[in-house]
């Protein structure tokens, strides 16, 4: 079947005046915006993988393409859907499955995420080596957790539809919806085994820290993800922990998929005396950014372990990282799921935004985890049917901490 094509002198000319009128709003709307605070701007290093780049596209086969779907498009399409499209395609260029572009609705949903106030089944997507959609972590106590979703679950389908070729956001939208309906994820565990499992969607609203004394006054925290209050709430855990005098503390990342770096920087700084470093950020061999302890290390010198696992990822890892390589930790679970890059959110004037990756982090002791993972000081197997009473991970720190008091 032939197309036709348009892409004459005309068409070229109406673009190039097009193309003028748009950077020259683009270039108002970012100056209002830069000096009403709504734009993140972050001045790194220009990255060198992106020195052969044109200062601008050619659209011309873009229109194209355009044209095509215009005359020929049997089917209702609008202005705002291909801009969004057109959008949503320069991030999955890419190839990272950590840069995206949300529209005004998706970044609400990323930030509701991030800070676990959605209606949703409550778990952290990804993408594994081969761009398949997995499960990187179910947020515990939320319906992902009780319906028996893991750490690794790959995602063949939603409710019928292919997974193939769809970004984590798409997924997410898909998995998302009204508190009481069902969502049926088809999952493939371990390579092999095939599961269908269905999901009643409910509003997740659950705190990111939990904290119980355990025997022989062993404080006990648990993040399940690093979200806006996570920083207060692991500071009152710590108060805590501090005028009761604990012996030795359990600090439970086990399926936290990461969050928020500020929150990371403040939980490490719990143990680490002001100045040392948590992590660095460089683009290639180039140091961006350093974190530093913020200082108020009232756990500092206490006896602690880290739990670990599969779905420890991101925030978790690098608060893991700077407490083991400084001392202030030892790791007892399973290698960790090995996210070492950074990501940056710009904001736009209407509400969309770009999630984009920026940097990779380095812990202190120089290592980059991407892809690698953290590998424990001991390594204990977690069993599928664990439960609070049958914790070997937990009972493994337990047993570590009363043989170093």
């Amino acid at each position: 079947m032939r197309l036709k094509l348009k892409g004459g002198s005309g068409t070229r000319a109406w673009l190039r005046r097009l193309a003028l009128l748009l950077l020259a709003v683009v270039i108002f709307l970012t100056g209002l915006n830069v000096g009403n605070g709504r734009i993140a701007v972050k001045f790194l290093h220009r990255n060198t993988a992106t020195h052969g780049l044109p200062n601008e596209l050619d659209y011309t086969t873009v229109n194209q393409i355009y044209q095509s779907l215009k005359q020929n498009y049997d089917g209702k399409l609008t202005q705002t859907q291909l801009l969004d499209g057109l959008k949503h395609g320069l991030a999955t260029a890419t190839n990272d499955p950590y840069t995206e572009y949300f529209t005004a609705a998706e970044a609400k949903q990323f930030s509701d995420q991030l800070n676990n106030n959605f209606s949703g089944i409550g778990a952290e997507l990804g993408e594994d080596a081969s761009n398949n959609l997995e499960i990187i972590a179910p947020i515990s106590g939320t319906p992902a957790a009780q319906a028996g979703l893991q750490a690794q679950d790959l995602i063949a389908n939603i409710n019928g539809t292919s997974t193939a070729g769809m970004s984590v956001s798409q997924a997410v939208s898909k998995i998302r919806g009204r508190a009481g309906t069902k969502v049926t994820l088809q999952i493939v565990r371990n390579h092999a085994q095939q599961l269908s499992i269905t999901i009643t969607r409910r509003t997740i609203t659950a705190p990111s820290v939990l904290t119980k004394t355990l025997a022989g006054n062993i404080g006990y925290m648990q993040i399940t993800t690093f979200a806006d209050d996570t920083t207060t709430l692991a500071q009152q855990a710590a108060d805590k922990f501090a005028s009761s005098h604990v012996k030795a503390i359990v600090l439970d990342l086990r399926d936290d998929p990461g969050g928020l770096l500020k929150a990371a920087v403040s939980v490490s700084s719990l143990w680490l005396p002001q100045g040392q470093v948590i992590l660095q950020q460089k683009q290639g061999s180039v140091v961006q950014d350093t974190s530093y302890a913020q200082g108020g290390d009232k756990l500092h010198g206490i006896p602690t372990v880290i739990l670990i696992n599969s779905g420890s990822a991101s925030a978790s890892e690098i608060t893991t990282g700077a407490l083991h390589d400084h001392g202030d930790a030892y790791v007892i679970g399973q290698k960790s799921y090995g996210k070492g890059v950074v990501q940056q959110l710009i904001n736009f004037g209407d509400g969309s935004e770009l999630k984009v990756t920026v940097a990779s982090w380095y812990r202190p002791n120089g290592q980059n985890i991407n892809h690698r993972g953290i590998t424990p000081d001991k390594t204990v197997v977690e069993p599928k049917d664990a439960t609070t009473a049958n914790d070997p991970q937990l009972q493994a720190a337990e047993a570590y901490l009363a043989n170093t008091r």
